[in-house]
């Protein structure tokens, strides 16, 4: 009986454990939401905590809260606790982002919310709300973007114009911000900038009176068929509203609201270029164009220069296709053409010129005719095709060498006159070669090839080899200690050798010099030791007495020489007695 007691107590306890243990967690009301919504965030704990601090909010702004709730109640003698944080969140734009953690104190524990992952889309149609400030300020402005043509050919110029509209019922006093830029896929885009100067229109928006400005006019050339679309601009619009209240003199206050709006999403279905009619040197130019092909001289000499410019003008991709090429005898020399281009965007598309001037230098002389050169467009307006061609260019060179088949015609007509060449014409020809026979030995199985090959291998062993020696080494602590006593002795030796014009720097050198040399030789610390002890060391270790006289001398002469003078000689003699001492304690330590 004791025993169920025992077991019912403990059941009691844990029960009462399971009920006291802090909750304290982050509740979204959506995961994922379009740019234009509103996210709340909840902070909720079932006990009291101190200290509440949220996170950053990276990616969004706070639009409204902290606002905090308390709930506590008793039912069938339980007590229940809530206690929230709520915060409303606007996104600034789209993506992917992380609530981050909040942290609460509770008697003295620190507890932390679990980050969550939001995904922000394009905007989504949302639904109206008829009782709030939001629905007024959202049937009141507008983003509307206005498409020239969405049925257009490949490649063919449509315009977007991105408009907002305002009605006379609410006010926008201070500037907007863009929170989501259209990105145009499968479109080549150029934006016509306003300069920031936004003029205000009249006009009308589903049968309303509206004020009105361009935002934004954007040209696209579509580079694909079938179905585009075309992403929505979507803006951050603070919005003065009539709000319920009114002043003393009975006029309704307003009310401020930050409104996310966007264009929404249009599509464009591109129909492509007729096959039918299709020249087989059409290259995707789409317009209304003009050709032209002419030259700055037709009349020069062997050797001399002219320019041959190839130009089209018109309104249309004129950026999106090549010039036709040119194809000349064999006598002209061309060099690669220098493009131009004179193009600008306006509200129909590109407009303008772009041209290809190709240098020729022709080497012989006589008449070279260049035959018409032809360039085809679609017209979108016609919906054919046009054909251009150039007139023909006749080039007469007048002077310069023969080419062999003139000089046969001269020939045959009973001229025997020899031509002569100009000596220039066969420079690049070398007579004198000169040649070597080449040998060739294959890479293959060659010295060098086993030996790069082999090389490696045979290398391995030695560094195994050095890395034991050095892993050795490195964990000889004492012998490092050693060594490093004995490379600080020889730099004091160097360094006392460089002062000897400073007595005070020379021998507290020469000092430095002398305890480390017996720090690594003997493994003793020397500092806090007298001459009698270092020369009882030195005895045990087999040192002459003449020798440790020497060192004891050295080590007072150290001493003294901080409070009396001393010359150049005997500051000569020290340093030369000290490299004796060390050289011959050396031969004599076993």
């Amino acid at each position: 009986m004791k025993r169920m007691h025992f077991i019912y107590i403990l059941f009691f306890v844990a029960l009462g454990t399971m009920q006291a243990q802090v909750q304290f967690e982050a509740k979204l009301s959506k995961t994922r939401l379009g740019i234009n919504e509103r996210l709340r965030v909840d902070f909720e704990m079932n006990q009291d905590g101190d200290n509440f601090n949220p996170p950053d909010f990276q990616g969004f702004r706070v639009v409204g809260g902290p606002n905090q709730a308390i709930s506590n109640s008793y039912i069938n003698g339980k007590r229940s606790y809530s206690k929230t944080y709520s915060y409303f969140l606007s996104p600034q734009s789209r993506g992917k982002f992380t609530i981050g953690q909040a942290t609460i104190d509770v008697d003295g524990q620190i507890y932390k919310t679990t980050p969550i992952q939001v995904e922000v889309t394009a905007a989504v149609d949302r639904p109206k709300d008829e009782n709030n400030a939001d629905y007024v300020a959202s049937e009141n402005v507008h983003l509307v973007a206005e498409i020239s043509n969405v049925n257009p050919y490949l490649n063919e110029a449509i315009t977007v114009v991105y408009k907002l509209y305002v009605s006379h019922d609410v006010s926008i006093t201070s500037s907007w911000r863009e929170i989501d830029t259209p990105k145009y896929a499968d479109f080549w885009s150029q934006n016509i900038d306003n300069q920031g100067n936004f003029k205000i229109y009249e006009g009308k928006y589903q049968g309303q009176d509206y004020r009105y400005v361009i935002l934004r006019t954007t040209v696209l050339y579509p580079q694909k068929t079938g179905e585009l679309d075309i992403e929505p601009l979507t803006l951050d619009v603070p919005i003065d509203v009539q709000g319920n209240r009114r002043d003393i003199f009975g006029r309704r206050l307003m009310t401020r609201v930050n409104k996310t709006i966007s264009a929404g999403n249009r599509t464009i279905n591109v129909k492509p270029l007729p096959a039918a009619g299709r020249p087989d040197n059409f290259n995707g130019a789409v317009g209304t164009f003009q050709f032209d092909v002419t030259t700055n001289k037709t009349t020069l000499d062997a050797g001399e220069a002219l320019e041959l410019n190839v130009k089209v003008s018109g309104n249309g991709n004129i950026k999106l296709f090549n010039l036709p090429s040119v194809k000349l005898p064999n006598s002209l020399e061309m060099y690669e053409p220098e493009r131009k281009e004179n193009v600008r965007t306006g509200l129909s598309g590109m407009n303008g010129d772009i041209s290809e001037r190709y240098t020729i230098i022709p080497q012989f002389k006589g008449n070279y005719p260049i035959r018409p050169i032809s360039f085809s467009y679609f017209n979108p307006q016609t919906e054919r095709y046009t054909t251009l061609s150039s007139k023909e260019i006749v080039l007469n060179v007048e002077n310069g060498p023969l080419t062999a088949e003139q000089t046969t015609e001269h020939e045959g007509n009973g001229t025997k006159k020899a031509v002569v060449l100009s000596k220039e014409q066969f420079k690049y020809i070398k007579l004198n070669a000169n040649l070597k026979p080449v040998t060739h030995q294959p890479f293959f199985k060659s010295t060098l090839f086993w030996s790069l090959l082999g090389g490696p291998m045979l290398l391995i062993p030695l560094f195994i080899i050095a890395g034991k020696k050095r892993k050795k080494r490195m964990a000889d602590f004492e012998g490092n200690k050693l060594r490093k006593a004995e490379r600080l002795a020889k730099k004091y030796l160097v360094e006392a050798k460089k002062n000897m014009k400073d007595k005070a720097t020379f021998y507290e050198a020469l000092e430095r010099a002398l305890h480390n040399y017996l720090k690594a030789k003997l493994n003793i610390e020397t500092s806090d030791m007298s001459k009698d002890r270092i020369a009882v060391y030195l005895a045990e270790r087999n040192v002459s007495g003449v020798t440790i006289d020497q060192f004891k001398s050295l080590l007072q002469s150290c001493e003294f020489a901080r409070y009396t003078p001393a010359s150049t000689v005997t500051i000569q003699q020290d340093y030369n007695k000290a490299v004796e001492t060390i050289t011959t304690i050396d031969k004599q330590l076993q």
